[in-house]
């Protein structure tokens, strides 16, 4: 049975908002650079950094599954990870799994773009 987007766990969104947002870079990279996999691996991983973009852009609704996103206990935390950074992603994750399940192409890819901008000066 299907649920409202916002009543999903918020590492639930995050999963999947993991995958749709890996996508969203990998075919824009694709597309315009032809980037080999090493790029787009360290792409990938500035998602925390794009929290600075993505913050003030956010929407009421969005707003919430990011806190809550930021706020979830995940059971583990990679050695490589900073926590702050690492709840940061998961928060960012969460608005694109939520915009996802949402529906909400269109404002995912208007997010996207402007994150994508922004990491890419």
């Amino acid at each position: 049975m299907e649920q409202a987007p916002n009543l999903y766990n918020p590492l639930s969104l995050a999963y999947l908002g993991d995958a749709v947002y890996s996508l969203l870079v990998r075919d824009r990279l694709m597309r315009e650079h032809q980037a080999p996999a090493g790029v787009l691996h360290r792409y990938a991983a500035a998602q925390s950094r794009a929290c600075e973009t993505l913050l003030p852009l956010l929407e009421e609704d969005e707003l919430r599954v990011y806190n809550r996103g930021r706020n979830a206990d995940p059971a583990n935390i990679p050695k490589h990870a900073q926590r702050s950074d690492y709840h940061r992603a998961t928060a960012f994750e969460a608005v694109f799994g939520y915009l996802h399940l949402s529906g909400r192409t269109q404002r995912m890819q208007t997010l996207f773009n402007e994150v994508y901008t922004a990491l890419s000066e």
